[in-house]
């Protein structure tokens, strides 16, 4: 029996089995094999296997953005538009056959954007250059879906279910769960939080499909059955999303009003140029980045080369963005807050391990 029957199987037979209080370890168990065999099937072991032509487009800027969305949604448009970069965009389905890169510069940065073919139901299966999509968006520091205002909303749910089988997960943050591997002493589960969604007990029958029984678990949130798998496998993605309607021009404002006002969502329209600079504010919003300008002894900082890291990002990271031998020779830093304080005679000495903001201006001394 192939891959594909087997997960064809678990699923009939997981939608056979009524959801109670018996049934949720042998669920949990279901689960568990299924996640397993949506990974061989896409990302398969054999180099035999031969996965095709794939989308060789190397990581560039500061960030990437790709594009995801079933065809025709107005993904090439968008990118010339963004971009200034030529995507064949037509009337027709399938257009884009191949990764198309272009650049969005947002205040000094520079952010790779990527067009990529039009998603079909069953690209988790590999249908549709499925498998290759899947492949480049698990690169993404951020996914744009596109999405077609006006047509149903049951798009956005097929294509988060796609992208969920490959075990791209939307918006979510990894679960607070150390997992580590023993060679010896049994298993070992401690958890900080109750647990309402899962217990030991289906974690052990998961555990023991997968034929792991030597190991220590820490649980620090209240995490579901399929949260525990995503852990244990270790290869899912937790990638920011925003959903993007294109054409609002031909809905009526009710509508509009409605779609813009949900979570991590966009309205605009490609063909008459509209929203599309908030897009590329929001864009920056997703990604989480900071802009961060160095400053030499005695001269004006350089507004025009920022150093882009994520928020969070501290001295030693800046100094590891100028060159990896910096943070050995560091001494002390100076930060002025904001470009609006550049040049303001007052700044704070700081080490290390101080967290940048965005627009600080920051000077490194050295030994």
């Amino acid at each position: 029996m192939g891959v594909l029957e087997k997960i064809k199987d678990i699923e009939e037979e997981m939608a056979r089995t009524q959801k109670n209080k018996a049934t949720e370890y042998h669920l949990g168990l279901l689960k568990a094999k299924l996640a397993r065999y949506r990974a061989e099937l896409l990302e398969p072991t054999s180099k035999s296997g031969g996965a095709g032509t794939g989308f060789d487009v190397q990581k560039s800027g500061d960030a990437r953005v790709v594009l995801i969305g079933f065809p025709s949604v107005g993904k090439s448009t968008f990118l010339s538009k963004m971009t200034h970069t030529e995507s064949v965009a037509a009337a027709y389905e399938f257009t884009t056959l191949t990764a198309i890169p272009g650049v969005i510069e947002y205040e000094g940065a520079r952010i790779q954007l990527l067009d990529l073919p039009g998603i079909v139901e069953g690209a988790s299966q590999g249908r549709g250059r499925g498998r290759q999509v899947v492949a480049v968006a698990k690169t993404a520091d951020l996914i744009i879906m596109m999405l077609d205002a006006t047509k149903s909303l049951e798009q956005r749910r097929l294509l988060e279910i796609e992208l969920d089988a490959v075990g791209i997960r939307l918006n979510k943050k990894r679960p607070d769960v150390i997992f580590k591997k023993k060679t010896t002493g049994g298993i070992m589960i401690n958890a900080t939080v109750k647990l309402t969604k899962t217990d030991e007990k289906t974690i052990r029958t998961i555990l023991a499909g997968y034929k792991l029984h030597n190991c220590d678990i820490m649980i620090r949130e209240d995490i579901t059955t399929d949260e525990f798998i995503d852990v244990l496998i270790g290869t899912r993605k937790y990638i920011p999303c925003l959903y993007v309607y294109n054409k609002v021009d031909a809905v009526s404002l009710e509508q509009v009003d409605k779609l813009a006002r949900q979570d991590h969502t966009a309205v605009i329209s490609c063909e008459l140029d509209l929203n599309m600079e908030y897009v590329v504010e929001r864009i920056w919003e997703e990604l989480a980045l900071v802009k961060v300008y160095t400053k030499k002894r005695g001269a004006h900082p350089d507004l025009t080369d920022p150093i882009c890291l994520r928020k969070g990002a501290t001295i030693e990271d800046v100094c590891q963005g100028i060159h990896r031998s910096l943070a050995e020779k560091f001494r002390y830093g100076l930060v002025w807050w904001g470009r609006s304080s550049r040049f303001s005679p007052h700044a704070q000495k700081v080490g290390l391990s101080h967290q940048v903001q965005d627009d600080d201006v920051v000077s490194i001394f050295t030994k």
